[in-house]
């Protein structure tokens, strides 16, 4: 059946938490692309032992996806089965340790880099780059403007899909590019990221650099996603999309964004289904002129609409 007819039966299965479960939920209102379909349940845990609770308690089989501010998130039309959790306020936690950050799972990558600029603290000026949460970054080694996240890390916190806490060296985490080999189903909760002094004066000017390179090169006041497309080794995905000429080319009232063709657009009344086949057509296009595959760097998550009761998560 739809994700919407079957949420309160869902939620009447779930473990009682302090955090609150909601039937339905549009993802749209969550997501940057303004795009997708409802959450069957949204759950907002208050903290991490609130969570870690749910993942101990919950049914084995019910399919789970953690989302933080939908910067970098495509969701399909016919929204996400089982059960959606969205890390909030209890997750976002940013505390100065010596020459240290420690910030939680939730804690958004931009108000980092700003408590480490009040606090005299350089290294992290990147973060004001980046449109999204620590545990996101966490999850796909998030970078920017010469730095990424395994240039800072010391160390990370996570949960598994039983609950258990982990403590994650960056050694750990494996990272390579956009990636790291952390299980899927495990959850960042927090993570302690590496600073040095530096005049906060600064500091604060090199942040608004980056700032001001955002809105001059990237269509950041328009409904989009960030970055579409991870860059191939040794290339830049923009030039390649560009040689293409799919710049600025339209399915529905989804565009490759003039500005920056590695960036689609909703121009307003865009759905998933024309974003995600925009992309593809982009990644056909590179293909047949460059002989190189792009690989998506948005994460797309969920169904198509369908009108069947069969829903199946595409791979």
């Amino acid at each position: 059946m739809t994700a919407r007819r079957h949420s309160h039966d869902l939620i009447a299965q779930l473990p009682a938490t302090r955090g609150g479960y909601s039937a339905g939920v549009s993802l749209a209102d969550l997501t940057w692309f303004r795009v997708g379909g409802p959450a069957e349940v949204l759950f907002k845990p208050v903290d991490a032992e609130d969570l870690a609770h749910f993942l101990r308690e919950r049914p084995r089989d019910l399919p789970l996806t953690v989302i933080g501010v939908g910067s970098n998130l495509l969701v399909r039309d016919g929204g996400i089965p089982g059960v959606t959790i969205r890390l909030g306020k209890g997750f976002g936690s940013i505390a100065v340790d010596g020459e240290s950050i420690k910030a939680g799972g939730g804690a958004s990558d931009v108000a980092v880099a700003l408590a480490a600029q009040r606090a005299g603290l350089a290294g992290l000026e990147f973060l004001r780059g980046i449109p999204g949460t620590i545990g996101g970054g966490l999850r796909m080694n998030a970078g920017a403007y010469g730095s990424e996240m395994r240039d800072v890390l010391i160390a990370a916190e996570a949960l598994d899909g039983e609950g258990r806490l982990h403590q994650l060296s960056l050694e750990d985490m494996g990272f390579g590019y956009r990636h790291c080999s952390i299980p899927a189903d495990w959850i960042f909760t927090g993570a302690r990221l590496k600073a040095r002094p530096g005049d906060a004066g600064a500091i604060a000017a090199r942040m608004a650099e980056i700032q001001a390179s955002r809105e001059t090169t990237q269509p950041i006041k328009s409904a989009t996603g960030g970055s579409t497309f991870a860059n191939p080794p040794g290339r830049k995905a923009w030039e390649l999309i560009d040689a293409a000429g799919c710049r600025g080319l339209v399915i529905g009232d989804a565009q490759v964004s003039e500005q920056h063709c590695n960036f689609l657009i909703n121009r307003g009344n865009a759905s998933a289904a024309d974003l995600e086949n925009l992309g593809e057509t982009v990644r056909r296009r590179v293909f047949e002129a460059s002989g190189i595959d792009l690989h998506w760097e948005i994460r797309r998550i969920g169904v198509p609409a369908v009108s069947n009761e069969n829903l199946e998560v595409p791979q």
